[in-house]
């Protein structure tokens, strides 16, 4: 082979792995190469040296690719021209010459040292960085005198023209980068039991800052509620009878909240409701819940009553509600609620319509078209219909078909859910 298509290919090869590199440090995920430094082993060792810097190690992957395009232009421009020299029809014009020649020698190095190792090494940036390390620390080495050099002319230059500080860059990592980490590590494994619990818990917490009233209240149709003109013996049988702490009491209506009693108030044997009545916060379905917990705390109350634009009663919302989004379901005595979930063959199930679309989605690795206008698969299905269907029903979706099992006057209860994907 010649020697010019020998140092053509290599630089070629150099440009690429330079190029790789830098946008795969750039891109890779911090929190990945955190952990990796802290593992034992050489490349951990490789990786913390490379990374102590970050403008360092960038500086030199910029300088060795500027080397080796200088390289190949001057190899590659000497044997486009030879063989340009050949063709009796672009030969004696110089100018066309030199296009022809610039034009092909671009193009070669775009695709091949820039563009398609950036998208190939930005796609596997945690695992390259890690491979490449070695090599790459070599170049660190090789070159650290004169990027050290270009970084102090770079430093004094923004210190003289623009008054700001050098070299003191850190690629710390973000909230996005944290829970793209630990959804990674979600994935690997098969069954959500094999989850462990500190990773779900993680996971939950950076959710939990985006996460609204709306999507974790108990629904208005669930509420247990009594007038105010309720008698306290009355109550008290309530109690009894569903084994709540705390019940909501209404003036009107269910919309007209007055606040709720609790089940320990009655031994004080007061003769009317309003003698005992607590007062509860009300909270518009947009707010945070890490904003109603701190109202909650501040004003030391457990219950909060979600309204809508309309001032009505959406549902209600207790200090339990909010954190069991951090620690997952907290079952006490008095949860009652089963939701039903059944595999009944592959891809037909059988789910309760309280189950939210996510976590079928996650759960059962379905494709259920998730929006903000709804949570639960009964509301997804009734956004679908824009009605409440009858019993035995069936209603069709993209590739998804429910038979309506059960309902009641108000919502769907249970749904027969058969899905065909396209193969």
């Amino acid at each position: 082979m010649d020697f010019s298509l020998v140092v053509i290919l290599c630089t070629l090869i150099l440009s690429a792995f330079f190029s790789g590199m830098e946008i795969a440090y750039v891109s890779s995920n911090k929190v990945h190469l955190a952990i990796e430094k802290k593992q034992k082993g050489f490349i951990s060792k490789i990786l913390q040296k490379i990374t102590k810097r970050p403008s360092k190690f960038i500086a030199t992957m910029l300088i060795g690719n500027n080397i080796a395009l200088v390289i190949y232009g001057f190899f590659m421009g000497d044997l486009l021209m030879n063989f340009i020299h050949t063709l009796d029809v672009v030969a004696p014009n110089g100018f066309l010459a030199l296009f022809i020649q610039t034009l092909i020698s671009t193009i070669v190095i775009l695709v091949t040292a820039e563009f398609l190792p950036k998208v190939f090494f930005q796609i596997y940036a945690n695992s390259l960085v890690k491979l490449f390390a070695l090599p790459g620390y070599i170049f660190y080495l090789l070159f650290s005198v004169v990027s050290e050099f270009v970084i102090w002319i770079s430093d004094q230059l923004l210190k003289l023209i623009f008054k700001t500080e050098g070299d003191h860059v850190q690629l710390n990592f973000s909230k996005v980068e944290l829970g793209n980490y630990i959804s990674e590590q979600m994935e690997i494994v098969k069954t959500e039991d094999d989850v462990d619990s500190e990773i779900q818990i993680f996971q939950n917490a950076l959710d939990f800052s985006d996460v609204k009233s709306r999507e974790v209240l108990i629904p208005r149709t669930e509420i247990v509620a009594v007038p105010l003109d309720t008698s306290p013996k009355e109550i008290s049988e309530l109690f009894t009878k569903t084994g709540l702490s705390k019940i909501l009491v209404f003036n009107n209506n269910i919309d007209d909240i007055s606040g709720y009693v609790h089940s320990f108030e009655l031994f004080k044997k007061p003769k009317t409701l309003k003698n005992i009545l607590i007062p509860v916060v009300f909270v518009p379905e947009t707010m945070l819940i890490k904003d109603v917990l701190n109202i909650l705390t501040k004003k030391s109350k457990s219950i909060a009553v979600v309204i809508d634009e309309y001032g009505g009663t959406s549902g209600i919302l207790t200090v339990e509600d909010i954190i069991e989004e951090l620690f997952g379901e907290i079952e006490d005595e008095h949860d009652k609620l089963i939701l039903t979930e059944k595999i009944i063959a592959e891809n037909h199930f059988l789910f309760s319509t309280r189950l939210e679309v996510d976590y079928l989605n996650e759960t059962y690795k379905l494709k259920l078209p998730e929006s903000e206008n709804y949570e639960t698969l009964g509301g997804m299905i009734v956004s679908f219909t824009e009605d409440i269907p009858d019993q035995g029903e069936v209603v069709a979706f993209e590739d998804y078909t429910f038979n309506i099992v059960e309902v009641s006057e108000t919502k769907i209860e249970l749904v027969e859910v058969k899905w065909t994907p396209e193969v």
